[in-house]
C-alpha cells in the first residue's frame, strides 16, 4: 500500500500539521505513506517538496496568481477566497511517486484546480479541512448558505452578480466533480452535515475522522515548571487565546474575547488575571482589556505550543466557525479546560461542564460566565483538567486517527 498526502505546506501552516502527523503515523504503522507539498519547511524525509531556489519560486509564484481574480472585486471581505484557476506543475511529481491512493489536503493557492482531480488517475480519499471543497471559493461560508444549491452573488465577494467568480467556480467543481469517484472526509460531525447538505457533494460517500493528536508530546508538566520557561506569574490565572492571526481574523472572535474579558475585569478578576495570546504579535493600537495582556507571538514547535497550553489556567476558543479545533484538542491534550462557543466542529471536542464550557453563539456575556465557572474553583477545575486529557487520550490520538483511515484505504483497494 502506498499513500500519498497531497497538501499545501507540511507543518507550520494551518491545517498543515494535521496531515504531517498523520502521515508520520502511518509510517510508524508500516504505511509506505509520503506527504508531497507546494510548501516545505520541514527536513522530515517522508515529506516531498520543491528543492531548488528556481522549484520554490514557481510554487510562490503559482501561489500568488492564483488570486489575480479577486482584483476585480475591490468590496469583498478580507477573508480566505481561493478562485482555483491555475494548477502548479505537481502533477508530474504525483506519476513518479505512483501511489496506490492519493489523500488530499487543504489543495488551495494553486496547487491543485478543480479540473486536475480527474486528471490524476487514482482512487481519491479527500479530507476536507474547511468548506471550500463544496462552495463557490469560500472557505467558511459565514452565514451564507447558498452552497445548498448553487454559489453566486457572493457576500464575501461584496458581489451582487449571479453570474460572479463564485457561480463560476461552483459550474467548474459542478463539471470536473460530477462522474469523480471519490471518498470525502470531514474532520467534524458539522462539517459532515455542511458536505451531505451540499449540491457539489450531497451524493458523495462522507466519513467523519477526528484529527488526531500526539498525547506523549502533549501532556500535562507542573504549571509552575511552564510559567518558570515562559516567565509568567505563578500567583495569577492565566487566560489563553490563540489563532493564526489571532487578532486580526473575524471568525477566530478575538473581538467577542475582548469583550468578555472586559467584563470579567469589572468583577473583581482584574489583579489575579492576565491573557496569553499566542499566534499573533502586540498590535500597533491594543484593545483596552482591562487586564494586562502578554503577546507571544507565531510559536513554530510541538514543545513549546505545549507549554505554553499547560502554562495557562483556561483555553478560550470563541470561533464563530471551525471545521474541526485542533487548538482545543491541543489545550485538553495538555489538561487545560477549554471555554468555546457551542457551535460548528467545536461541539465534538469540548463537553459542556465536563472538560470545559460551551458558551451560547455570539454571546461575550456567556463567554465571561464560562470563563469565570472554570477559573473561580480549583477543585472543579482539577476534574475538568483530568477529564480534558482523558477525552484526548480515549477518542482523539493519532494512532486511533490512522487506523480509521487505513480502513479505509485497504477498503478501496480491495475493490479496485
Amino acid at each position: 500500500m502506498k499513500i500519498l498526502h497531497l497538501n499545501r505546506a507540511d507543518i507550520n501552516e494551518g491545517a498543515a500539521r494535521g496531515v504531517y502527523w498523520l502521515n508520520r503515523a502511518l509510517l510508524a504503522a508500516g504505511v509506505e505513506s509520503t506527504m508531497l507539498v507546494q510548501k516545505k519547511l520541514s527536513h522530515d524525509f517522508s515529506v516531498l517538496g520543491p528543492e531548488t531556489i528556481f522549484q520554490k519560486a514557481i510554487n510562490t509564484l503559482y501561489s500568488e496568481l492564483d488570486g489575480i481574480p479577486l482584483f476585480f472585486y475591490k468590496n469583498r471581505k478580507s477573508s480566505l477566497f481561493s478562485p482555483a484557476w491555475i494548477t502548479s506543475p505537481i502533477q508530474g511529481r504525483i506519476k513518479q511517486i505512483n501511489p496506490d491512493i492519493i489523500n488530499l489536503h487543504w489543495i488551495c493557492k494553486g496547487l491543485l484546480k478543480p479540473e486536475s482531480l480527474a486528471k490524476l488517475n487514482k482512487p481519491i480519499v479527500w479530507t476536507l479541512r474547511d468548506m471550500w471543497g463544496f462552495t463557490g471559493g469560500c472557505h467558511y461560508s459565514e452565514n451564507c448558505l447558498k452552497y445548498r444549491e448553487e454559489c453566486g452573488a457572493c457576500p464575501q465577494l461584496g458581489s451582487k452578480r449571479k453570474n460572479d467568480l463564485s457561480k463560476q467556480l461552483w459550474l467548474r467543481k459542478q463539471k470536473a466533480w460530477q462522474e469523480l469517484n471519490l471518498i470525502i472526509v470531514t474532520l467534524s460531525n458539522w462539517l459532515a452535515d455542511c458536505a451531505k447538505q451540499s449540491s457539489l457533494f450531497q451524493n458523495k460517500r462522507i466519513e467523519v475522522i477526528h484529527n488526531g493528536i500526539d498525547e506523549l508530546k502533549f501532556k500535562p508538566i507542573p504549571k509552575s515548571v511552564a510559567r518558570d520557561i515562559l516567565n509568567l506569574p505563578q500567583n495569577k490565572k492565566i487566560i489563553l487565546f490563540g489563532a493564526i492571526d489571532a487578532t486580526k481574523d473575524e471568525r477566530k472572535g478575538f473581538q467577542y474575547l475582548v469583550s468578555a474579558v472586559q467584563k470579567l475585569s469589572h468583577c473583581g478578576l482584574k489583579e489575579n488575571t492576565e491573557l496569553l495570546i499566542f499566534g499573533s504579535s502586540k498590535p500597533k493600537e491594543s484593545p483596552n482589556l482591562g487586564i494586562k495582556a502578554n503577546y507571544m507571538g507565531r510559536l513554530y514547535d510541538d514543545p513549546a505550543i505545549a507549554i505554553t497550553y499547560v502554562s495557562a489556567d483556561v483555553t478560550v476558543i470563541p470561533s464563530l466557525q471551525e471545521a474541526f479545533g485542533k487548538t482545543a484538542l491541543e489545550s485538553l491534550a495538555c489538561g487545560t479546560p477549554v471555554v468555546s462557543f457551542d457551535s460548528t466542529g467545536l461541539k465534538d471536542i469540548v463537553e459542556h461542564e465536563k472538560n470545559g464550557y460551551r458558551a451560547k453563539l455570539y454571546s461575550s456575556d456567556d463567554l465571561a460566565r464560562g470563563i469565570a465557572w472554570v477559573l473561580q474553583n480549583e477543585h472543579r477545575w482539577q476534574i475538568l483538567s483530568q477529564r480534558a486529557r482523558a477525552k484526548v487520550v480515549n477518542e482523539f490520538t493519532i494512532k486511533a486517527q490512522a487506523a480509521k483511515y487505513l480502513d479505509i484505504y485497504q477498503e478501496i483497494l480491495e475493490k479496485s
